[in-house]
């Protein structure tokens, strides 16, 4: 192949083997050959794995959900954990065709690397048209698969590529501050209620958690922090 030359030569040197693969990796400067995500990423023999217990009044029998890491960079600057493959087990198999599908495909996603915290308001936003049911806490749940969503969630939080929702440390004080009013307005004692909210609190529509009181003349969520009044 030919190349024309336009310009005037004004200096000149050869490349080594290695800086050619140096610059064809993007790694000119020196610098570490960063690993990410991709769906070509080789599984290894061993990854890191969290099991979640779902227990549900739908069934009997809990799910437990499994999902393994894997380390890339390991031992590097640049050392991230992500999430590499989901399994879901029960004794109760009425659901077995399309728990196993529902698996396979958030590990194909997991595997594609990239932003996938999208796959948990995709699975929070999944109705039961049957109803759903509420957690122990107070937390509503649509549906079996958005708790499956929300254990995806708690675990990106955990491994750190999501953030942990909430509010921060002086929205907690002031939540705490008038759920220690109410309480005290109520005479209200947690020991007959199965709930961490007040018997009389209500269904938060941010955070699906009956923790939402009348304080003040203005509708407070406890768990939160969402307010009708703000």
């Amino acid at each position: 192949m030919t190349i024309k030359i336009d310009k005037k030569i004004v200096d000149y040197s050869v490349n080594s083997p290695d800086e050619d693969q140096r610059s064809a990796s993007g790694d000119a400067g020196g610098e570490e050959n960063i690993i990410h995500m991709h769906e070509k990423v080789a599984r290894p023999d061993m990854l890191f794995g969290s099991t979640y217990k779902i227990k549900t009044p739908l069934s009997e029998h809990a799910l437990y959900v499994t999902i393994n890491d894997i380390i890339l960079n390991h031992g590097t600057a640049h050392e991230i954990r992500r999430p590499f493959e989901v399994f879901i087990n029960s004794k109760n198999m009425d659901h077995f065709q399309w728990i196993v599908a529902l698996t396979r495909i958030i590990s194909a996603v997991f595997r594609k690397g990239g932003d996938i915290s999208f796959l948990v308001e995709e699975l929070r936003s999944v109705f039961d048209p049957a109803g759903g049911y509420f957690k122990k806490g107070g937390k509503y749940m649509p549906s079996l698969v958005a708790e499956i969503g929300d254990v995806i969630h708690s675990h990106l939080i955990m491994i750190g590529m999501l953030r942990e929702e909430g509010p921060d440390e002086h929205q907690r004080r002031l939540i705490d501050e008038k759920r220690a009013q109410y309480e005290a307005v109520i005479e209200h004692s947690d020991a007959d209620h199965p709930s961490e909210f007040p018997a009389g609190a209500q269904l938060c529509k941010k955070c699906n958690t009956k923790a939402m009181i009348q304080m003040d003349g203005c509708m407070t969520c406890l768990n939160c922090g969402e307010s009708k009044c703000s």
